[in-house]
């Protein structure tokens, strides 16, 4: 434990930080798993352009906060459109 009031309060605002970081980061992992739900049941075409705006913006928000650097985002949006793209229910609509 720290002994200086400041380190104290520190401590106190890393705590908060931390909290709403993750809560940033949870809601992005529930998006992904949504898309992987969604491609498994075969039900992207009604919900991919849903799910991939939501996913967008939620990882553009968390970039510009700070919580996502800007190379991971830009990671996470790509593989998650590579996903919903070449998933069987949007290759059968092609042929």
């Amino acid at each position: 434990m720290p002994n200086k009031k400041s380190a104290i309060k520190d401590l106190r605002k890393n705590l908060k930080r931390q909290l709403a970081n993750n809560l940033v980061k949870r809601n992005i992992k529930e998006l992904v798993k949504q898309g992987k739900k969604a491609v498994t049941e075969g039900t992207v075409e009604a919900k991919a352009k849903e799910l991939a705006h939501s996913l967008q913006k939620a990882v553009d928000k968390a970039v510009n906060a700070g919580v996502l650097k800007a190379n991971t985002g830009n990671r996470r949006k790509s593989r998650f459109m590579k996903m919903l793209k070449n998933s069987p229910a949007t290759k059968a609509d092609k042929k």
